[in-house]
């Protein structure tokens, strides 16, 4: 369906794998635009006590990752297509991701409404690119990594309040 472009899938797991080392996701998140899959897929892959919603707008996307989690065997119950568009989604969530659903500024005010009190907003960077300043956040974890020649990090937000 063309929705990773040309190459390995896997180098696309890879990436959102190395992003995610240091966390301890627990509870139910929501990759945010979540295209075909990433990081959705690989946040479930990995901690597989999780409940993720993979949110995309776009229908021929949406078949896509019902597809591929009806090939997986995977049990709706922990991992679910949700064909919305993100505003009119509901939370809380208790973490939120995105590998390249708007920027950073945009993630991070769907964040701040998706998320619980104390809950975590991963942002995906290159390796130069600066987080937004936002009082409603603070940033607890950065995890800079390499990509083949590419220098990216990914930096994890609590949301403060009650």
């Amino acid at each position: 369906m063309n929705l990773v472009g040309p190459g390995p899938v896997q180098e696309h797991f890879d990436d959102c794998a190395l992003a995610l080392e240091g966390l301890s996701p627990a509870g139910r998140w929501a990759d945010l635009g979540s295209g075909a899959g990433f990081p959705g897929l690989p946040l479930a892959a990995l901690w597989p006590e999780l409940r993720v919603d993979l949110v995309e707008s776009r229908r021929k996307r949406c078949t896509f990752l019902e597809h591929v989690l009806e090939e997986a065997e995977v049990d709706p119950g922990r991992v679910r297509v949700l064909c919305d568009r993100v505003e009119r989604i509901d939370g809380p969530y208790d973490g939120v991701v995105s590998r390249a659903f708007t920027a950073p500024e945009g993630f991070l005010e769907h964040a701040a409404r998706l998320l619980r009190p104390g809950g975590v907003a991963v942002l995906f960077l290159q390796g130069d690119a600066e987080v937004p300043a936002d009082q409603r956040f603070e940033v607890f974890h950065v995890e800079p990594y390499r990509l083949g020649p590419k220098h990216r990090k990914s930096v994890a937000l609590r949301l403060l309040g009650d």
